[in-house]
């Protein structure tokens, strides 16, 4: 690919190659993720490791890669793995778990006091490489000491990445990821493999893996009955409608007391009127309409 083609892509000059903007409509078609202009640089350099790949010059030849040869959806999903590469660790946001430790849970067990099962079902819900939930796992078994004794719970964990599930599956992990465990969790829970930790079957146990795309209407109608949902720095390479749409499935799934979770510098301002903002010490969460729940809600 020429640098003047990769100028006009950038946006230093003229306008972007219009079979660029092709792969750009496909990704959104299929996926949900859109790329305006401004970024359309990431686009180009994820598309050019596979052009390289696939050796293939031109973004007209990838976009047939990705569209009518043989192989086009092991393509697409090979670019959605490049494109969806997420940047997490473990313990990530300390003052979302204290809030869902000492002010979600136990407004969850006091909601479900008079159901025969005592269960608890939470959806982290572009889990990339799986810290979230197994921190989320984590935090359970703690709780199943005190508060949780005799429930049982369950994480689902999806995403789009087929790499980062296999690494999230294999449960190995590195200096950077585990930069935020205390000495505490990592002996207690964790397994050391050379360099690296190894994430204990106590903890995996309660996490299932799964790929799912959030705009796949069909299957997120079956993630029913959740307790809470974590989807934290997702929706922001979504555009509006899209994230309206996949808002609107976490509601329909979130049972009535459930709660939603998004990054510390995400907002529905302006995407939704049917979720209420309520105020956690150091976060903040989303619920269903106007009920009284752990937290004063914003005005």
């Amino acid at each position: 690919m020429s640098a003047t083609a990769a100028q006009a892509v950038i946006g230093f000059e003229g306008p972007p190659d219009p079979d660029l903007v092709r792969i750009r409509d496909l990704v959104y078609q299929v996926a949900g993720i859109f790329h305006p202009d401004s970024k359309l640089g990431l686009l180009w350099e994820r598309c050019g490791r596979r052009m390289k790949e696939r050796k293939t010059k031109t973004f007209r030849e990838y976009f047939e890669c990705l569209t009518v040869k043989p192989n086009r959806r092991a393509e697409l999903l090979a670019l959605l793995n490049e494109i969806t590469i997420g940047e997490t660790c473990f313990f990530r946001n300390q003052a979302q778990l204290h809030a869902v430790r000492d002010l979600v849970i136990p407004t969850i067990i006091e909601a479900k006091a008079k159901l025969p099962i005592r269960r608890m079902r939470i959806w982290s819900a572009g889990c990339s490489t799986g810290e979230e939930p197994y921190t989320l796992s984590m935090l359970l078994l703690e709780e199943s000491q005190r508060r949780l004794r005799d429930w049982t719970f369950e994480i689902l964990a999806t995403d789009l990445n087929e790499r980062s599930l296999a690494h999230a599956k294999n449960g190995l992990y590195g200096s950077y990821g585990t930069r935020n465990l205390s000495a505490y969790y990592r002996e207690k829970y964790f397994s050391p493999e050379g360099e690296q930790l190894r994430v204990q079957p106590v903890v995996q146990r309660n996490v299932s893996f799964s790929r799912l795309n959030l705009s796949d209407d069909a299957r997120m109608t079956f993630m029913k009955s959740v307790d809470m949902v974590f989807c934290c720095n997702v929706l922001i390479y979504f555009d509006l409608a899209s994230k309206r749409r996949v808002i609107q499935h976490f509601y329909n799934n979130l049972l009535p007391h459930g709660y939603l979770f998004l990054g510390p510098s995400e907002s529905l301002y302006g995407v939704t009127e049917e979720f209420r903002l309520v105020h956690l010490p150091g976060a903040t969460a989303y619920v269903k309409g106007e009920r009284s729940l752990a937290g004063k809600k914003a005005s």
